[in-house]
């Protein structure tokens, strides 16, 4: 602060770093959530989307689940396997959200709805946590599906109010890391057919390659060590021990927390430097 030589006292108008940074984080926020209420006002506009897309889970538990609890061919030690698998598929019906939610961003570079967000004074990291959130909310309407099912096939739910926060927690870090990463391909192959692709090619090596239904254990090394640097891996052990009654994490909540953030941040970093890319 300043003072004037002849009169009341007079506030500068520099201000410090800690006062830039207050300033900045209720608008990076504000961004954010515009960015967000956008995408979910899409979905109110299209409910049967949701519906469609959980489809695939449904029949994953209906079907695949009740034959592979008849046969006990996958060793899940005291608790069943369509108990083991609900998490497992709360988690896929996330990744399946995300995965394809780049194309949208080509979508809307093709209409020049892009390039209008480019030109705003809105930070990049504001514009792809926006969309990385609206992609949280459309899993989380599919998980109220999944958890539907699963209570009516007999799943033991632990429906505590912390366990079900902790659940709609990991639900939306899953769905946004996978997001974003969905977003960053996007950014880098530029046209519908080739993002399709690869996001077909990405879907069920992540998907196979982790614990979403069966346990690390039996798996062969090699895809042991590509299951343990796998996020997905971490979303589903979260989950499986807040979702269940009698359900633990192998890795301990902690760990599964530290990498779906410490990932999702990461991405969000190397999203926001390339998404003008997605234009040029």
């Amino acid at each position: 602060m300043s003072l004037a030589h002849d009169g009341p006292r007079v506030v500068s108008a520099e201000r410090g770093p800690s006062d830039r940074y207050g300033r900045a984080m209720p608008r990076f926020v504000a961004d954010a959530a515009a960015i967000a209420d956008m995408e979910v006002r899409k979905l109110r506009h299209d409910p049967a989307e949701v519906l469609t897309r959980a489809v695939q889970p449904v029949l994953w538990l209906l079907i695949f689940g009740q034959v592979m609890a008849h046969t006990h061919a996958i060793p899940t030690g005291d608790l069943p396997y369509i108990d083991y698998l609900a998490p497992g598929i709360l988690a896929q019906s996330a990744l399946f959200v995300s995965i394809f939610y780049g194309i949208a961003i080509i979508w809307e570079r093709d209409l020049g709805v892009l390039q209008k967000f480019l030109v705003s004074p809105s930070p990049r990291a504001a514009l792809v946590s926006g969309k990385a959130a609206s992609a949280g909310v459309r899993a989380l309407v599919q998980g109220t599906i999944v958890y539907l099912v699963a209570a009516g096939l007999g799943v033991d739910l632990r429906l505590t109010v912390p366990a079900l926060a902790g659940v709609i927690v990991v639900l939306l870090l899953g769905a946004a890391l996978f997001a974003t990463f969905s977003l960053i391909i996007a950014c880098l192959v530029k046209t519908r057919e080739r993002f399709m692709g690869i996001g077909q090619l990405l879907t069920m090596p992540l998907f196979f390659a982790s614990n979403a239904i069966y346990p690390i254990a039996i798996m062969p090394r090699w895809l042991q060590a590509f299951a343990h640097v796998n996020p997905l891996t971490y979303e589903v052990d979260a989950l499986r021990a807040l979702m269940l009654v009698h359900g633990v994490s192998i890795f301990g909540l902690s760990t599964d927390f530290a990498v779906l953030i410490g990932v999702l941040l990461a991405l969000v970093v190397i999203a926001a430097r390339i998404y003008p890319r997605v234009i040029t």
